[in-house]
C-alpha cells in the first residue's frame, strides 16, 4: 500500500518520526507522499524525501492562498526540473492545493488565483495535482477543466455521489480517509461503493481524521490499513484485491 496523502512534517511526529515509518512498513506500506501544505511544509516535504519510500510534494493550501507569487512557483519549478534530473525522483505531485469556502477566511477570488497558479505549475512540469476542495465543488472543478492536460486527485473526497461521478467522468481521481470508516458516514460509503475501482487511492491525512478503530488519537500511515479493510468491505472484495488495486492506481497516478 502507499499512503497517498500525510503531512509526517508536522510536529505530532517530530518526537517519534523513525517510529512512525518502521510501524508503516511494519504495517505493509511501500511508500508514503509527504504532502506540502505550505512554503515551509513544502520545503521540509523535499528535505524528507528519499525518493524509495517517502516522497514529497509542494503546494499552497487554500488557508495560505496569500503566500502565492510567481517568485515561490519559479522557485518550485526549478527545484521539480532537478529532481527529475535525478535517478530517484522525490517530487511527484503539486499540492495540496484548492478551494475552501467552508473554514478559509481567505477571499474566494484569492484562492482561485492561488489555485491557477499551482495548475499552471503543473501544466509546465508534467506533474499531477493534489486537490483540497471544501463546499467549493463547482469552482474546483471548473478550474481543473481549464488544464484539461492535468492530473488530478480529490483528495479526502467528502462531496456527493453526484458530483463524484462528475469527477470520474472526467478522468479525475477520488482519494479516500479515515471518515469512510465513522459510524455516520454512509453516504460517503455509497460513494466508494460507486467508484471505479481503477480511479480511487487510499490515504490518512495524518495526523487527523484517524479511522474508527484509533479514533481520538493522532493518525499515522500505517492506519491506512483500516481504509482498504473498509473498502473491501464496502466493495465485497477481499483486502488483498483492494490493496493491488490502490497500489497500482496510486503508482500509475504519481509515477512511482
Amino acid at each position: 500500500m502507499i499512503d497517498t496523502h500525510a503531512h509526517l512534517m508536522f510536529p505530532e511526529f517530530k518526537d517519534d518520526f523513525e517510529s512512525v515509518i518502521l510501524r508503516a512498513k511494519a504495517a505493509g506500506l511501500k511508500g508514503i507522499v509527504n504532502v506540502g501544505c505550505g512554503v515551509e511544509a513544502s520545503r521540509q516535504s523535499v528535505e524528507m524525501a528519499d525518493g524509495k519510500f517517502l516522497y514529497a510534494t509542494v503546494g499552497l493550501h487554500p488557508y495560505d492562498s496569500l503566500e502565492i507569487s510567481d517568485e515561490l512557483m519559479g522557485e518550485w519549478e526549478n527545484w521539480i526540473m532537478e529532481d527529475k534530473k535525478g535517478t530517484l525522483k522525490k517530487i511527484l505531485a503539486i499540492g495540496e492545493t484548492g478551494l475552501d469556502y467552508f473554514k478559509s477566511k481567505i477571499d474566494p477570488e484569492k484562492q482561485r488565483l492561488s489555485f491557477r497558479k499551482h495548475l499552471e505549475l503543473a501544466q509546465k512540469t508534467g506533474l499531477p495535482v493534489i486537490v483540497h476542495n471544501r463546499d467549493a465543488d463547482e469552482d474546483c472543478f471548473n478550474l481543473l477543466r481549464e488544464f484539461e492536460d492535468v492530473k488530478a486527485v480529490f483528495h479526502c473526497f467528502g462531496s456527493t455521489l453526484k458530483f463524484a461521478q462528475k469527477v470520474w467522468e472526467a478522468g479525475y481521481f477520488t482519494s479516500f480517509t479515515g471518515i469512510i470508516t465513522y459510524p455516520n458516514a454512509g453516504e460517503l460509503r455509497e460513494v466508494v461503493k460507486a467508484a471505479p475501482l481503477e480511479q480511487i487511492m487510499i490515504e490518512t491525512d495524518c495526523p487527523y481524521l484517524a479511522p474508527q478503530a484509533y479514533r481520538g488519537k493522532r493518525n499515522e500511515p500505517a492506519y491506512v490499513v483500516e481504509v482498504a479493510r473498509c473498502i473491501a468491505d464496502v466493495r465485497g472484495l477481499s483486502f488483498e484485491e483492494i490493496v493491488e488495486l490502490v497500489t497500482k492506481n496510486s503508482e500509475r497516478f504519481f509515477g512511482i
